[in-house]
Parts: C-alpha cells; sequence; structure tokens
C-alpha cells in the first residue's frame, strides 16, 4: 500500500539522530527497505497527479533526490539528508512550474513553485505582472489557494528591479526573485491512507498558479507564442 510506514519515520528520526556513515552502513538494509516504502508513495502520486497533468518525470524513483548530501561547499559535514524529498516536472516548453515533496518528522511539506527562475524568465515574468497584476493577484486571493497555502512565499529584493519604476503598484509582486507555496502535514496525516489524494489534491491547488507562469513564458507582451518561435 502507498503509505508512508511509522518505521520510516523512525528510520529518518533516527538518521537525524545518528547522522554518519558507521550508523548509517549499519543499518544499510533498513535505509533500503524505508526507500522502497517511499518510492511506492512516489509512484502513486506521480500515478495521481498524470490523470490531470502532462509531466517529464518517469517514474517514483526518478522523482526522488539523493539522500546524501554534497558537503564540499558546506559547512555542515553531516553526510546525510534525514529526509525524504521529490520533484515532479512537468513537460517543457509547454507547460512550466514545478511540484515538490518533503517528507520528513515534523516537518513534511507538499507544494512547488519557481526557484530563482534564470534572468530571461524572471524578466519577462515581471514586464507580465507590470502590463496587468490582477490576474495573479486573483489565484493569490483565491479562498481555497489561501486555505491550502496561506500566503505566497518566496525570496524578494530589497530594491526595485531593473527597469521599473520604484511607484509601481505592483512593485510588492515584481520584487519576487521566486515564488512558490507550501502545504504542511502532520506525521499522522502522512502515515495515513489517503496521504496520496490529499498530496495531490495540493498540487492541484497550485495549477492555476502554473498555468498563469506558463502563459507568461511561452508569450511574449503582444500575446505571440514564443514556442518555436
Amino acid at each position: 500500500m502507498a503509505t508512508i510506514n511509522k518505521s520510516n519515520f523512525e528510520f529518518l528520526q533516527k538518521l537525524s539522530e545518528n547522522n554518519h556513515r558507521e550508523w548509517f552502513n549499519e543499518n544499510k538494509d533498513w535505509y533500503q527497505k524505508e526507500h522502497e516504502n517511499t518510492i511506492e508513495l512516489a509512484d502513486r502520486m506521480l500515478k495521481l497527479l498524470s490523470e490531470t497533468d502532462q509531466l517529464s518525470t518517469a517514474s517514483g524513483k526518478a522523482s526522488l533526490m539523493r539522500i546524501y548530501r554534497d558537503v564540499r561547499f558546506s559547512k555542515d559535514k553531516s553526510p546525510y539528508n534525514p529526509r525524504w524529498a521529490g520533484s515532479f516536472n512537468r513537460i517543457k516548453p509547454d507547460l512550466r512550474g514545478g511540484y515538490y515533496f518533503r517528507i520528513q518528522p515534523g516537518a513534511t511539506i507538499v507544494g512547488g513553485g519557481f526557484y530563482n527562475p534564470d534572468a530571461d524568465d524572471i524578466k519577462l515574468i515581471r514586464e507580465h505582472i507590470a502590463q496587468d497584476d490582477e490576474p495573479l493577484r486573483k489565484i493569490m486571493a483565491d479562498a481555497n489557494f489561501k486555505k491550502m497555502f496561506g500566503e505566497m512565499q518566496g525570496e524578494k529584493l530589497k530594491t526595485v528591479p531593473k527597469g521599473f519604476e520604484k511607484d509601481h503598484p505592483a512593485l510588492d509582486l515584481l520584487q519576487f526573485k521566486s515564488m512558490y507555496c507550501f502545504r504542511s502535514f502532520s506525521d499522522k496525516e502522512v502515515m495515513s491512507k489517503d496521504f496520496p489524494e490529499k498530496a495531490v489534491e495540493t498540487f492541484l491547488a497550485i495549477r492555476p498558479f502554473f498555468d498563469l507562469m506558463t502563459e507568461y513564458l511561452t508569450t511574449d507582451m503582444n500575446g505571440i507564442s514564443l514556442i518555436n518561435a
């Protein structure tokens, strides 16, 4: 069954408390068992999400991020991430946006968005917002969006984006450098039988935002398609 086992959370908790190679190697079989459990969950979410969206992620296993940390440039030399995390990507260039989930004791989140878009993308997004900010504000004010996520999150500029006026009425939106939203789940909710459905319900609440961003990133300011242009 595609649900997270109690032993999965126990493994992650123990890994957090014993974040070193000796413990991990001694418990490699436990890791592999819970990894397979998480793949089953990811497969189920991918199947459900694929019924309503076009995704490029090939499988639940392919969606998962490595548990091993890259510590080369980090002060924290802990070798493992005591969590499971993964993403489902929409088919580019026609569809934009990425779904994300993190399974972690006391800190599970489901959501997604746009992380540090490249310079051309963020410029085009800002131009569309500056021309008409109402579509984005309407999505952010939607009752279902606010119920699921509260507010839009993301790092913001402290200054005015280059090329825009400091008194622009949409400055609060133009200052976003990244835009994303997350919904938190308790451990009990994650271990429930309907968690895959609840997670996908959360993903679907992001879709209006993704669809608007897709429109922004695939058309120029005159509404002409940029795909295969």
